[in-house]
């Protein structure tokens, strides 16, 4: 397996009143794994609030070696907690 994958992207950026959110889409069937990394290259996209852009940029995978692999899964199972809400609404009860 190659090390690096060289390949286009698309990047979606919306920041408005309804969504605050970047996406990224690269083209081919290039499956991310545990520990690998991403890199775009260009400036960095700056987008008002009320913008929505969408560009199309070249990215760079970096595959993770087994090492960082399997650091990844471990310390992965530890900091799943950061990705819950929790809310608690005050309500009377009857």
């Amino acid at each position: 397996m190659a090390r690096t994958i060289e390949t286009s992207c698309t990047i979606e950026i919306e920041q408005t009143q309804d969504s605050f959110h970047a996406h990224l889409a690269l083209d081919g069937e290039i499956e991310i794994a545990p520990g690998d990394r991403v890199q775009v290259h260009g400036e960095p996209v700056r987008v008002a609030f009320g913008e929505r852009r969408t560009e199309r940029r070249r990215a760079t995978v970096l595959r993770a070696g087994r090492l960082r692999r399997a650091w990844t899964r471990l310390a992965s199972q530890f900091q799943l907690e950061e990705l819950y809400e929790v809310s608690f609404t005050p309500r009377r009860w009857p």
